[in-house]
């Protein structure tokens, strides 16, 4: 049953069954982001980006498709990774997935490995879609996979450990909305921060969208508002953070035991 002491059939198990919840949910789950973003590509992409000219050598319409991945990347991950966890809190089976032969680890590898899945798929369609509104190029694929995988990951992790939090379906919604959202819109998904004074080019360094923005574009035009290298660190560390918050959160047994 076991594979060098991983519970792979337990894995399998919890992944197949939240991959079958999205294809059940296909509308909601792929096609409407798809869309969503579509719709961006026609207004700023065509109608904005025909009178915005070219933002560091690169076409509007051409630089905002790294954003606009992030922004749908960010806001899926957290939400599939949120919901899956959270649905047998709320159900009470919590309890049943807690006490059978299954880790912590193997839970998360589940749970995660499932909410990232669904979220590289949401990025790979988009990308494709892209294609259809705007001619662009990847300098280096092999790095647009990397920071795609990563940050799917990572923020799949947030949203497993927001799931965990949450009370109820309000407290699901919060911070997608209220904070990774503005954060996405305000760390350069539409423009270069470089556009901005330099005072608030300062400010906006604090917000760490910004690194995950400026990385994956540099994977696509070789263009950055802060060294790649930095823009993977920070990504990396916050990975570390959510790591050490679930490992918490399992030791002590919050917002999971009764």
């Amino acid at each position: 049953m076991n594979a060098h002491g991983i519970n792979v059939y337990g894995i399998g198990a919890i992944y197949r069954f939240e991959m079958a919840r999205t294809f059940r949910t296909i509308t909601q789950s792929i096609a409407s982001p798809v869309l969503s973003t579509s719709l961006y590509f026609v207004v700023f992409g065509a109608a904005i980006g025909s009178r915005m000219g070219h933002v560091d050598g690169v076409s509007y319409a051409a630089f905002i498709i790294p954003g606009l991945i992030m922004l749908s990347l960010l806001n899926e991950s957290i939400s599939n990774a949120s919901f899956g966890i959270y649905m047998p809190k709320w159900a009470g089976t919590i309890y049943e997935l807690l006490s059978a032969p299954i880790s912590p680890i193997e839970i998360v590898i589940g749970y995660v490995g499932a909410a990232a899945t669904k979220s590289v798929m949401l990025g790979v369609l988009i990308l494709i879609t892209a294609r259809l509104f705007v001619p662009y190029t990847i300098l280096h694929p092999f790095w647009m996979l990397c920071f795609l995988l990563l940050t799917a990951v990572t923020f799949s992790l947030f949203g497993f450990i927001i799931g965990l939090w949450a009370d109820d379906f309000q407290k699901l919604q919060v911070v997608p909305l209220m904070v990774v959202t503005p954060l996405t819109f305000l760390g350069g998904a539409f423009y270069s921060i470089n556009m901005l004074p330099p005072l608030w080019q300062k400010i906006t360094l604090f917000n760490p969208v910004v690194y995950l923005i400026s990385g994956f574009r540099w994977s696509f035009y070789g263009i950055s508002d802060v060294n790649v290298v930095v823009s993977a660190g920070m990504t990396l560390g916050f990975l570390v953070l959510c790591l050490v918050a679930v490992w918490w959160v399992f030791r002590t047994g919050y917002k999971l035991k009764a």
